[in-house]
């Protein structure tokens, strides 16, 4: 066989050879030690936790030593894609703080270029495009050289043949894929080739596969060290009949012409790593460091086992869950780092202020098996996250997640920052400051009663307490209200209301002696508290009652009075 001519039969338009194209995407310069990571999701519009945690790991590797993150999309599975997926990727991982240096880009912004893919993203960087279906010319080209080389062929199978033979494959109890005797266009003349070419069948190429099953390989693996594996055998398409690559060899021939240093991914391709390493050893080029991330993990409610986070049955596993929420960007990231470092809460520990940017990231600190994600414990770093925060960047965020998801509470925020700015100072700062700030929703939640519009009665009265008492106590208790009164003033007030009413000053005297008292002075404020907040636990109540200001205190106390 002839492979040049062979060649130049299957791409007679491709002239460029994979020496054009590294000239033209020559080494970056860098400094010492710095590496080229990258991102390359496909454009599915559905955007997952796994992609942030990956964009992480990228975003550290690259950014914690002056190197370059990257991201490309990987579009050429033309069924799995969704118009307009691209901004909404760029505008979450952007909202959880991973920015990329090169790539795809929003078309608004600075430097973007259009990308001739989809009007509101572009492009922006020297070793684009960054879009796998703009690069169809240099993967044929790469493939047009494996053919000359006699290392991938024509194959003109069709669907219905090759589900013949897996099917007789899986008779036989035998690994399915095209292989050995089943590669059965692989030794097709010159002349065949052409005649069917010129007959109008379609093809696809195929790489002409020299593994051997008793032959093993070794790969350094950034998480997991070196690995030993078999083989491939299998002579995978490359490129498909639409002139599109596959996956196996786009990620190869990007990887090597974008200078891509480490590969962040999933263990789910761990069992690729034969065909990747062989495509990229058949092409000449030294394959990069791989990262296998492990999948994230929950515990399941219903079965007590560990299982993967699934798309169908969780939603914390989008997204979009947090920001619909409203979770704090630095709380999700911080939390992640804890499960994707297992030195990370040790060093916060001893670093409570610094950036997370000062950590070195190192990827065999990852972990090797599932990485169990616990959206309580989540839910625990936000809070030590949150208390750190100042009053104003808490409402500064509430009010930017409001305009974002509910009209009608932005209405609420916007309207009343002032007394918003002291609600969320209460207890802030000190050395305890408080902790029961989670996400958005759970705050607005927990502040709704400063405002008429969301007051309601969360909590049940004081059974101590009768409805008549219970009136009594409020009558008493505006009659003697004055928001001069400083925090102790003010209890001594509600101290002899308690007396006054037959009820105990003192919790310790009702329980020794409970015959001789109603109650004690903690079912009298109970009964205070909920009027004014609806509720039977909240934070310090003359403070409260200082940001409602009189009226507002007087309008609670009035409309419990008229509570059953």
């Amino acid at each position: 066989m002839d492979y040049k001519k062979l060649a130049s039969l299957l791409f007679p338009d491709i002239t460029k050879t994979p020496e054009d194209y590294e000239a033209l995407y020559p080494p970056r310069k860098l400094p010492e030690g710095a590496v080229v990571t990258r991102l390359a999701p496909s454009p599915t519009g559905f955007i997952h936790l796994g992609n942030l945690y990956g964009a992480m790991v990228d975003e550290r590797l690259a950014h914690q030593g002056g190197g370059v993150c990257y991201l490309r999309i990987e579009d050429t599975d033309e069924k799995r894609e969704v118009e307009g997926a691209v901004p909404v990727l760029l505008d979450v991982l952007g909202y959880f703080g991973i920015h990329f240096d090169e790539g795809a880009c929003r078309a608004d912004e600075p430097g973007c270029r259009p990308s001739n893919v989809e009007p509101s993203a572009g492009e922006r960087g020297d070793y684009g495009p960054y879009w796998q279906s703009r690069r169809s010319d240099i993967y044929k080209a790469c493939v047009k050289r494996l053919v000359e080389q006699g290392k991938a062929y024509p194959c003109f199978m069709s669907e219905e043949e090759i589900a013949r033979i897996r099917a007789d494959q899986s008779a036989a109890k035998l690994d399915p894929g095209i292989y050995g005797k089943y590669a059965k266009h692989r030794d097709l003349s010159y002349e065949e080739v052409e005649r069917r070419i010129r007959s109008g069948e379609t093809f696809v190429v195929r790489l002409r596969s020299e593994g051997d099953p008793s032959r093993y390989f070794k790969a350094k693996d950034a998480i997991r060290g070196e690995l030993s594996m078999p083989e491939n055998i299998q002579d995978v398409v490359i490129l498909k009949k639409n002139d599109l690559p596959t996956y196996h060899f786009a990620h190869v021939v990007d990887d090597h012409l974008m200078h891509t240093d480490i590969v962040v991914r999933g263990e789910e391709w761990m069992a690729s790593l034969p065909i990747h390493v062989q495509l990229f050893e058949a092409m000449g080029w030294e394959p990069p460091l791989y990262c296998h991330t492990t999948s994230l993990m929950k515990i399941d409610e219903t079965t007590g086992q560990k299982r993967k986070l699934s798309k169908r049955k969780d939603p914390e596993l989008g997204l979009s869950f947090y920001k619909e929420l409203g979770y704090f960007p630095e709380a999700v990231r911080e939390y992640l780092l804890t499960i994707l470092c297992s030195d990370y809460e040790q060093w916060r520990m001893a670093n409570p202020l610094a950036s997370y940017g000062e950590f070195k990231f190192s990827p065999d600190k990852m972990s090797d098996s599932g990485t169990l994600f616990d959206i309580n414990k989540l839910n625990d770093v936000s809070k030590d996250v949150l208390a750190k925060k100042s009053a104003a960047e808490i409402y500064d965020f509430m009010l930017g997640w409001a305009k974002e998801f509910d009209q009608a509470k932005y209405r609420l925020l916007s309207e009343n920052k002032d007394m918003l700015l002291k609600v969320f100072d209460i207890d802030r700062g000190g050395e305890k400051p408080r902790t029961d700030l989670v996400y958005a929703q759970q705050i607005f939640a927990f502040i709704k009663y400063f405002f008429d519009e969301t007051f309601e009665y969360e909590s049940e009265w004081p059974a101590e307490v009768s409805a008549e008492d219970r009136r009594e106590i409020l009558r008493l208790y505006i009659e003697g209200y004055d928001p001069a009164d400083d925090n102790s003033a003010w209890f001594e007030k509600v101290r002899g209301i308690t007396d006054r009413l037959g009820y105990a000053v003192k919790p310790k005297d009702y329980k020794k002696n409970p015959d001789a008292y109603k109650g004690h002075v903690g079912h009298v404020s109970g009964v205070i508290r909920i009027a004014i907040t609806g509720r039977a636990n909240s934070p310090d109540l003359w403070t409260i009652q200082q940001i409602m200001g009189k009226d507002m205190v007087a309008r609670r106390i009035s409309a419990a009075m008229q509570e059953k």
